[in-house]
């Protein structure tokens, strides 16, 4: 045998363009699996931290909301103790407060809703697209 032929690749040792696209094509899908459970590893994690996160802040919530009514029981009382004002008026002027700033506050938020516009520079460049699109 000659030195050349002992130096060169074996044909029988070279694989088939077959075997290279079937092997590539494994090795994507392998990938595109092994990704897409990784993506839902990290997302269970950051769901579960998420809905912990969303739980404390209903429970902060609630207790703000009984500090709210601890301190009108607190304003009430406190203006029992003036003269000539009982328990039922106090009571109902806390509340009247209470009406008062609910209505301030729909107010001014109708107000901002108001202020909603479309995104027409959005929607004409949007058709403007279509129509270029159907030329096509």
């Amino acid at each position: 045998m000659s030195t050349a032929a002992k130096l060169g690749p074996d044909a029988s040792d070279e694989p088939t363009i077959g075997r290279l696209v079937a092997d590539t094509t494994g090795d994507l899908s392998a990938l595109i699996r092994d990704e897409i459970a990784l993506a839902k590893s990290e997302l269970s994690f950051s769901a579960k931290a998420g809905g912990i996160g969303a739980a404390l802040f209903a429970v902060a919530a609630f207790f703000g909301l009984l500090a709210i009514i601890m301190v009108s029981i607190a304003f009430a009382y406190a203006l029992a103790s003036l003269p000539h004002i009982g328990n039922t008026l106090a009571f109902l002027i806390v509340f009247a407060v209470y009406v008062l700033i609910a209505a301030i506050l729909a107010y001014v938020g109708l107000r901002k809703v108001k202020q909603v516009r479309a995104p027409e520079k959005t929607i004409a460049t949007m058709k403007s697209n279509k129509q270029v699109l159907k030329r096509s």
